[in-house]
């Protein structure tokens, strides 16, 4: 049996159906061109130019040629320089180089797509723009930060689940091949680094921290109870104690040299890493959970990681001291179901 080489449009129960064949049946995937359509929302970041250069190359292969970018949604942040003055550019390059098909709304989209990038560099609007595609049943992957507070990030995942959506987010850090080699260690703790610069709407570790915390959470998996802060003009230092005992410390840097990197203790040896690469681990890991695959993140590891980053503000306010990063979660859990029975209410 064999998928045509013609573009498939289908819900989320025959998406499932599309991931059983392709585990039963390798060869039902063997055509070049993809199955299914991909539409983006938010084209104010680069990524929406180099996801779809990836996916709507001649020559991908896998996972990657099954699915083709065919439609965008321009969206933008007015108050946000670096959405609102790249929109236009990233826009006009999408629909100019590849042709894709520029709409005027969300619902637009939806009926176009099979399955949805939420692209939008600022995580504000992100609950509100993965309302809809939740809604009507679309796989969806959404790029960092996955909300603009952790409250909109519990909701997100609260509704995913609900609906029974594959819903997942994640830095393409997380997929590199030195992280990837990197947890083959026993690890008893680790130490990352990467750029930190701030924007004043976000959580200070949401805009461009996320990038160093996912990697710390990659290498040490979710689990961690209580985060402190120390914050200078500069310099972030925020640093994890696990239910285990294990501690895991994130430095973000503003001024000097930057870069990505790691260092992991492991049990029997410590390794030191340079972290780089591109989209395309990432991009396979999403192609997969859109052919009916499970997401490689859990959404609660990632809720958890962004309670992480919010407490540790909290840290900040509160001169350094440890934060409870489980207490801080069930608090914004509790305020999200408060709001929710408001919602309902009314």
């Amino acid at each position: 049996m064999r998928i045509g080489t013609r573009l498939l449009s289908f819900g989320f129960g025959s998406l499932a159906m599309v991931g059983a064949l392709v585990a039963s049946n390798p060869a039902a995937m063997a055509d070049d061109e993809p199955v299914l359509r991909a539409g983006m929302i938010g084209l104010d970041t680069s990524h929406v130019v180099a996801f779809t250069r990836v996916l709507n190359a001649e020559d991908a292969e896998g996972p990657l040629a099954r699915v083709k970018v065919v439609a965008g949604y321009p969206g933008g942040s007015s108050d946000i320089p670096s959405s609102r003055d790249r929109v236009e550019g990233f826009t006009n390059q999408l629909r100019d180089e590849y042709g894709v098909e520029i709409v005027d709304s969300i619902e637009e989209l939806l009926e176009k797509v099979d399955v949805v990038f939420l692209e939008s560099v600022d995580g504000r609007p992100h609950l509100e723009q993965a309302r809809p595609v939740i809604a009507a049943g679309k796989p969806l992957f959404i790029d960092k930060p996955l909300a603009g507070s952790l409250a909109d990030a519990v909701e997100i995942a609260k509704l995913a689940e609900e609906a029974g959506v594959p819903c997942w987010s994640s830095s393409s850090l997380r997929f590199q091949p030195q992280i990837e080699a990197a947890k083959k260690l026993e690890i008893v703790g680790a130490f990352t680094y990467g750029p930190c610069s701030l924007e004043e709407h976000h959580p200070d570790l949401f805009w461009y921290g996320v990038h160093g915390v996912e990697m710390l959470f990659a290498l040490m998996g979710p689990g961690c109870e209580t985060v402190s802060r120390v914050q200078t003009d500069g310099t972030e230092v925020v640093t994890g104690v696990w239910k285990d005992g294990r501690v895991g410390t994130f430095r973000g840097i503003r001024d000097g040299r930057a870069g990505y990197g790691a260092t992991v203790f492991g049990s029997e040896k410590i390794e030191t890493i340079t972290v780089g690469g591109g989209y395309e681990t990432m991009l396979v890991e999403v192609c997969k959970t859109f052919l009916g695959g499970e997401p490689p993140v859990p959404l609660k590891d990632t809720v958890e990681m962004f309670a992480f980053m919010e407490a540790a503000d909290e840290s900040k306010r509160r001169g350094g001291a440890p934060v409870s990063v489980v207490d801080y979660l069930e608090e914004k859990k509790a305020e999200v179901a408060a709001r929710s029975a408001n919602q309902t209410r009314q």
